[in-house]
């Protein structure tokens, strides 16, 4: 099974995390969208937006990580 690393992020919690968030988040963009009377399509549209929001911030985090193992590991031999 491949690691893709996403399990090490926010100190494990990161998997419950996004699954609550890819279930919550666009409920709550479009309740807020609604409150603020924007029209329901683009509050739908608004909050079918927010869930690529969730997979960004995942590979950014993931980048980063990486990104501070690598420059830990250059080691002058």
């Amino acid at each position: 099974m491949l690691d893709d690393g996403s399990e090490e992020l926010f100190e494990g919690i990161w998997p419950f995390i996004k699954r609550a968030l890819i279930l919550f988040l666009p409920i709550w963009v479009f309740l807020i969208c609604w409150t603020v009377d924007v029209n329901i399509m683009i509050s739908a549209i608004a909050a079918g937006l927010s869930l690529p929001l969730i997979q960004i911030f995942e590979k950014m985090k993931l980048k980063h990580q990486m990104d501070s193992e690598s420059d830990s590991d250059n080691v002058i031999k």
